[in-house]
């Protein structure tokens, strides 16, 4: 939370009409740094431990997070009726914030997979691994006319070059947005003075959960780290039984109504929770899995899970395309990983982190059909973790 926001936590009134204190975010809760495999821009990266990618979480602690900021944006924002977030690690983030916003909030999210007969804005996504991004236009124009504002979120900004970036190209194809307010929204928040400064003389406003001073923080990364191990590919063991769902979810790729988007993926969760109650009934530890930019509905499905069953432990996290070095040092975020081909592309590397045993796994995605090569490298990936009843849930888009 920025500002006083941060000071002082703030104060809501609870159902019971006391006034409580919300839960103040601090640089312990949210920041862990970690080595970047590969990448000359910039060597570390910042993991977020409550924000369900790189390493497990309680799915309801994880979205309690991503709804402080949603919160504290409806407060100032009330009337915006357009939120765009960043692929891969804010999906989550702006489903999140946008339901903060209300029912009638466009949500709709960059991607870096490839759809065709859209239309597409390209642009480039600075410190990344992965830099090409694009947003889907077929719509915009009407989503702009019929909002004050319009939100841009990222988990973090730390020199807000991808945004202005993003921002320049979205005025030069729409110029009524000359008449918006535009509000860059994230988390963590490293901008420097003068590039807060450079982003107010563009007409942006930045909002934040956690201010964060623009440290340099090479210094403190491992003298050595090594690279998640390379999942080998083995038709010999047997894959898990399968979930397709006959019903599909809207694509935020393209951009939905927000209370669209949770209605269906509460009747998703619905499904799930009674074609497989009697086994998550019998397990204690349960991951819940995303795949790269299909986040929220996993953390839906888990909050279900985590709210329906109080006895069993559910943690939620996803497969990343970050490549991210593994240290067993004391305090370091990642210190476990395994490589393995991509659900959505056999021609393209992905990355899970810090897996542990569970008696059940489900693994969520929209990754449909999905790459039979990384089936049976992220059932591998399981086993070598002793995880148990393993079930690959798909459904369209």
């Amino acid at each position: 939370m920025g500002g006083e926001d941060q000071a002082l936590g703030r104060h809501i009134r609870s159902q019971g009409g006391q006034i409580a204190m919300s839960k103040i975010y601090t640089e312990s809760n949210l920041l862990r740094i970690a080595k970047r495999q590969n990448n000359k821009k910039r060597s570390y990266l910042l993991v977020n431990p409550l924000q369900a990618k790189h390493m497990p979480v309680s799915p309801k602690e994880a979205l309690a997070m991503m709804s402080a900021l949603g919160s504290k944006l409806s407060r100032k924002y009330p009337d915006t009726k357009l939120l765009i977030a960043f692929a891969e690690t804010a999906t989550a983030i702006g489903a999140t914030v946008a339901k903060c916003l209300g029912n009638d909030c466009v949500y709709l999210t960059t991607t870096r997979e490839n759809y065709p007969n859209m239309n597409w804005i390209d642009f480039l996504e600075e410190h990344s691994h992965a830099t090409e991004q694009r947003l889907c236009s077929n719509h915009l124009a009407e989503w702009i006319s019929n909002t004050e504002s319009v939100i841009l979120l990222d988990d973090e900004l730390s020199t807000g070059k991808t945004l202005r970036n993003m921002i320049a190209q979205l005025r030069n194809d729409f110029p009524e947005l000359a008449e918006k307010q535009i509000v860059a929204a994230s988390i963590l928040n490293r901008l420097t003075e003068e590039n807060e400064q450079l982003m107010a003389s563009e007409g942006v406003l930045t909002e934040y959960l956690l201010k964060l001073s623009p440290t340099d923080f090479s210094n403190i990364l491992p003298e050595e780290t090594f690279e998640a191990e390379k999942v080998p590919y083995d038709e010999k063991i047997s894959l898990p039984r399968s979930l397709l769902l006959s019903s599909s979810l809207p694509n935020p790729r393209f951009g939905i109504k927000i209370q669209s988007y949770d209605e269906q993926c509460g009747m998703l969760n619905r499904f799930i929770l009674n074609e497989l109650e009697a086994e998550i009934a019998a397990s204690k530890r349960i991951l819940v899995l995303g795949t790269e930019e299909c986040m929220f509905p996993t953390l839906r499905l888990g909050a279900e899970i985590e709210n329906s069953y109080p006895d069993i432990r559910v943690l939620c996290h996803a497969t990343t395309r970050s490549p991210i070095g593994i240290s067993h040092k004391s305090g370091y975020p990642i210190t476990s990983g395994n490589r393995l081909t991509s659900l959505y592309d056999e021609n393209r590397t992905t990355y899970i982190y810090n897996l542990a045993q569970y008696d059940m796994v489900l693994v969520l995605t929209d990754a449909a059909p999905p790459c039979r090569i990384s089936m049976y490298q992220l059932q591998s990936a399981l086993m070598l973790h002793d995880c148990k009843n393993v079930r690959f849930i798909f459904y369209e888009t």
